[in-house]
């Protein structure tokens, strides 16, 4: 299955080297390139990718307002925020707006490869440096009483969760749990969908800012340690 990418950026010598890292790829196919956040929602909104990737800082309409248009106009195309700091506040609420994750642009090439197919399969993934800034940005004042969908979750469900706010694979979760890959990745979908989040990214934001895990907190991914206030 080939996927098929949108690369907006407005720096040219930056989409031909995302381009060619990405065409190198049997199964990716890069189908258009934007230069602002304008363009980049015509252009999903036309081509309905897999995968748009957006620099987050552009001209016009900068790469955060184009994840909102986005996100509300084809929810189906996952989106990768490029952004040269790894401390970028517009790429953290990028995520929030709906991101899968973000790429800083002098990532190695493999790592922008998995990045892409990790978006496309819904699994996003981020950096362990990143997810401890994200963390630590997000979790900054727990609102445990603003996330009542969190009450849905059976105990396993939180178990899971937990352990995948700590940044565990599903493969990982599986072996703490004695549950098998594809259980593992039957509960995230379930977490998911009672949680209304969009992806892993989101969900791991969500037990953050709900104070069901604290960072820092001693034991904070251990299964059945209860929510965290």
């Amino acid at each position: 299955m080939t996927l098929d990418i949108v690369i907006v950026d407005d720096q040219a010598l930056a989409r031909a080297g995302l381009r060619m890292i990405l065409e190198a790829q049997p199964d990716l196919r890069v189908v258009a390139e934007g230069s602002d956040g304008a363009e980049a929602v015509t252009l999903v909104r036309r081509l309905r990718p897999t995968v748009a990737i957006l620099d987050v800082r552009m001209p016009r309409v900068d790469g955060l307002e184009a994840t909102r248009r986005i996100v509300a106009a084809e929810p189906a195309t996952r989106i990768l925020v490029l952004t040269t700091f790894d401390l970028d506040e517009y790429a953290f609420e990028a995520l929030r707006a709906g991101a899968s994750g973000f790429l800083l642009k002098d990532a190695p090439a493999e790592d922008i490869v998995h990045a892409v197919r990790a978006a496309a399969r819904g699994e996003a993934t981020l950096a362990p440096a990143v997810t401890r800034r994200l963390v630590e940005h997000f979790a900054a004042r727990p609102r445990p009483d603003a996330f009542p969908a969190l009450a849905s979750l059976t105990a396993r469900e939180l178990d899971v969760l937990r352990l995948l706010a700590a940044g565990g694979s599903n493969a990982e979760i599986g072996d703490r749990l004695a549950l098998s890959e594809a259980t593992v990745k039957t509960h995230v979908g379930r977490i998911l969908d009672k949680l209304g989040v969009r992806d892993r990214v989101q969900a791991v934001i969500y037990a953050y800012e709900s104070g069901l895990v604290v960072p820092g907190a001693p034991r904070q991914d251990q299964p059945g340690a209860g929510p965290q206030a």
